[in-house]
């Protein structure tokens, strides 16, 4: 994840839940990308550093445990430049071009100057982000399917030119899809850092209370006495990932009757929001400064050894270490 500052309740249950699953059931990297950040804001750097800190801290809150998997920062593992500026080399302009967020990104932040190399080439440097570890799968939601598919064209074409032993040295990952359920801000649109309407991990209870008070409901909904619809109201959205069965079952029939009013609704959805919040703030707070820095360091060092020792296989495929030299 990019080090935009705090992650939200998007970032949680599109990525982060699932992925403290996964550390149950394989070998997992995970990694704060701050290289990726500067894609889009090399003009002002003043906030990853602190902000890779916070999201670190995100992330051992969500339940990510780093005696069960590695956690660490994607600039202080060299091999994360190194991998990058070899397959630039043989990847296709056309190929970067043609990725569906390149345009859509520069459209969505008109107002920063995207007509750069590194933002041109940052699939190069998501797939040399996959690819260093030799992965079997890449948990992603089905918004980042293309993305893996383009780091298996380039998988597939190192492989086409170069061979370890008559042996390929980049595997092809495949897909693992995740559940990625529709997790709406509090203006309606999808929850976004850059639109400023989400709901922070972080967030005590009488912020997140307040944010559901202004949230969007059922435009249908403008009196307490009309009747609405939860299929079309972001807080019923809300409720379909966080509530239980019973309370949607009563968001279902008060909506519907206008047996219930929109306020009464915002605060169940809350106290589900509370429910799941809670434990992640208790678990984010026990840890502190200097742990948070020890344990990137200590995820540093394992991502670096792991990832060096598919730059050597790589490097000797390509023929760029001379015979008999060290590596």
């Amino acid at each position: 994840m990019r080090p935009t500052g705090k992650l939200h309740l998007g970032n949680y249950m599109g990525a982060l839940a699932n992925w403290v699953k996964l550390q149950d059931q394989y070998e997992c990297f995970f990694f704060i990308a701050d290289l990726h950040a500067l894609t889009t804001d090399y003009a002002d750097t003043s906030g990853i550093a602190p902000n890779t800190l916070e999201v670190a801290l995100d992330f051992l809150g969500a339940g990510l445990d780093p005696e069960q998997c590695t956690i660490f920062v994607q600039s202080q593992v060299k091999q994360h430049y190194e991998l990058p500026l070899l397959l630039g080399m043989i990847t296709p302009l056309g190929w970067l071009e043609r990725v569906p967020s390149y345009k859509e990104m520069q459209e969505n932040l008109a107002n920063k100057d995207l007509t750069t190399f590194g933002f041109l080439g940052y699939p190069v440097l998501m797939a040399s982000d996959i690819l260093l570890y030799q992965p079997q799968f890449v948990p992603v939601g089905q918004d980042q399917q293309a993305h893996v598919e383009l780091t298996r064209e380039i998988a597939r074409r190192f492989n086409q030119f170069y061979k370890l032993e008559d042996r390929e040295v980049l595997p092809e990952p495949k897909v693992l899809l995740t559940p990625s359920p529709k997790l709406p801000g509090t203006d309606g649109r999808k929850m976004s850092k850059s639109y400023g309407n989400t709901i922070q991990m972080a967030d005590p209870e009488p912020v997140v209370r307040q944010k559901l008070k202004t949230m969007v409901t059922d435009p249908a909904r403008i009196r307490r006495t009309d009747k609405g619809d939860p299929d079309k109201c972001p807080v019923g959205d809300l409720h379909k990932v966080f509530s239980t069965p019973e309370t949607l079952a009563k968001v279902y029939d008060g909506c519907r009757s206008a047996g219930i009013g929109c306020i009464e609704c915002k605060g169940w959805a809350a106290d589900a929001l509370v429910q799941v919040l809670q434990p992640i703030q208790e678990r984010r707070a026990s840890f502190t400064g200097p742990q948070v820095v020890e344990i990137l360091h200590r995820g540093n060092v394992k991502a670096a050894a792991r990832a060096e020792q598919t730059m050597q296989e790589v490097r000797a495929a390509m023929r760029l270490t001379p015979t008999g030299a060290a590596n």
